[in-house]
């Protein structure tokens, strides 16, 4: 779009103290950057302090609470079966959302239109009816061979370990390089917010060793804690900027004539850039409805529920939070994709989140994209011990924990490591392989498609094969495997949900 002068007075979000906006020089980068770190920086940095400092100390109550209560294996694991309604709703939307809802996704509404709507809301609104399914014979398959992660599970379905094998190193392969995106991707908005104060293996390292601390202290509990706390300051920041966003239009009809006027594709389908073909929505739609199936972060916050009444009406709610947080991000996108139409991803995030924004919001979206990427990350690499911890057949407690432990730190480091050697070019790699890697003729390959859909092969072959090696005995006479019955030793009264104990209705 050609940079002209729109005439219109900012935003209510902007800063009292920002320049007019005479796009030729608001748009000039280096101009931008200046005014901010010269004007701007002092009064954000000290609010991000203030920030910071007050999600620290939630934190620190956080991990310590969860310490406090954490008495057997089953707190630490699945903080003790005990989720919520409230509390499973914000976890699931922090484990599935993160920082791609306050960055990703108003990006992909400013290049690719109102098509995003398909892609993310269908597919999410289809993956609920898919939760309430699967979270039902997930919970019953637990009660019976006992939950400790989706990998040894399997390993009782079959009473073979290779699909536990299997299904460890495809996660494996699935969740380093995107826990490594998170961090890189935080490393570089904290060095672009602090100019020389860190290097960005500084940022880095600080942020890995953040999360380490905090799941080895708290467990799950203390990380579903800090779901919570993530999941409202996305919330809030995203309806902070999306209101102001719309107000700059003065109101939804005027922001879709805006669209329009600028470009009439971004009103519909497959957008600007061709992407929202048939073939693609289709890819992706099953791409995002296995994710309950195939990532065990949220396999294990399924299992972890209070009740299967809790798990369905936190499923429903999902479908509201949703709708909640999806519409102030349509705004942001359709407002970058008038004003910052020719603008790279990078400078559109500095500009929504930091330079158009009052002192207090910019440094708030600051804290809670900290919050977003650390949360998620931390649940991905917990997820990844319990699955090896999910493996360990033998009866020590003791053991089991510390091999948990030495998991999380070592999938971590490796992590870690990924991230300080993939290029900032990596992240793009998911919406290449979004757009298919053979011709359309023969219809998209998704890379992340292809791997989570033979994850979810490998689980259903495993509940199809479960009567194998019982010599065909009745359904309802098959024991539950004696390594299940050790672990579950000294928690009979514990929540079925979890399988550890006796059965009780859910």
């Amino acid at each position: 779009m050609a940079e002209r002068e729109r005439g219109r007075s900012l935003p209510r979000t902007h800063s009292s103290r920002a320049p007019p906006r005479s796009l030729d020089v608001w748009r000039t980068s280096s101009w931008r950057s200046s005014y901010f770190l010269t004007h701007r920086q002092k009064p954000v940095v000290t609010w991000i302090w203030i920030l910071g400092s007050l999600y620290a100390l939630l934190l620190v109550g956080a991990a310590y609470t969860s310490w406090r209560q954490t008495e057997t294996e089953e707190d630490y694991l699945l903080a003790g079966s005990s989720i919520g309604v409230f509390a499973g709703v914000l976890t699931y939307a922090a484990t599935l959302f993160s920082t791609f809802m306050l960055m990703g996704m108003p990006d992909f509404f400013r290049n690719h239109g109102v098509g995003g709507w398909i892609f993310l809301a269908v597919s999410d609104g289809a993956q609920i009816f898919l939760v309430v399914w699967f979270g039902y014979h997930l919970r019953k398959r637990s009660r019976e061979l006992g939950f400790r992660g989706t990998s040894g599970l399997l390993n009782g379905l079959t009473n073979t370990r290779m699909a536990g094998y299997v299904f460890m190193v495809g996660v494996f392969l699935f969740l380093i390089p995107y826990v490594a995106i998170q961090i890189r991707g935080l490393a570089i908005f904290l060095e672009a917010v602090f100019p020389g104060a860190l290097p960005m293996w500084g940022w880095s390292g600080g942020i890995m060793v953040a999360m380490l601390v905090y799941s080895e202290i708290g467990g799950l509990r203390a990380i579903i804690l800090s779901d919570v706390i993530q999941g409202l300051t996305l919330l809030a920041v995203v309806w902070i900027v999306g209101i102001g966003c719309l107000s700059y239009f003065g109101g939804v009809e005027a922001m879709f004539e805006q669209a329009r006027a600028t470009d009439e594709a971004l009103l519909s389908t497959p957008g600007p850039k061709g992407l929202f073909t048939p073939q693609f929505l289709l890819a992706s739609f099953f791409g995002v409805l296995l994710i309950p199936a195939t990532q065990p972060q949220i396999t294990t916050r399924l299992a972890a529920m209070d009740s299967r009444a809790k798990m369905n009406r936190m499923t429903v709610s999902i479908g509201g939070f949703v709708i909640a947080i999806m519409l102030p991000v349509v705004a942001i996108g359709i407002y970058g994709a008038v004003e910052y139409a020719g603008a790279t991803s990078r400078e559109f995030w500095a500009n929504v989140l930091l330079y158009e924004q009052a002192d207090i919001v910019a440094a708030a979206a600051v804290v809670g994209l900290l919050t977003a990427a650390m949360s998620t990350a931390d649940s991905q690499l917990f997820a990844l011990g319990t699955e090896v911890r999910s493996l360990y057949r033998g009866d020590s407690e003791d053991t089991a924990l510390l091999l948990t432990r030495l998991a999380v730190v070592v999938f971590g480091v490796v992590a870690f490591v990924f991230s300080l050697f993939s290029g900032d070019q990596f992240a793009l790699l998911a919406l290449g392989s979004l757009a298919g890697i053979v011709p359309s003729t023969v219809g998209p390959v998704r890379l992340d498609l292809l791997l989570l859909g033979s994850l979810a092969l490998i689980a259903v072959a495993s509940v199809v094969m479960r009567r194998r090696g019982n010599g065909g005995r009745a359904r309802g006479q098959r024991p539950a495997p004696a390594d299940a019955t050790r672990r579950a030793g000294g928690h009979e009264t514990a929540d079925s949900s979890s399988g550890t104990g006796t059965p009780r209705p859910s």
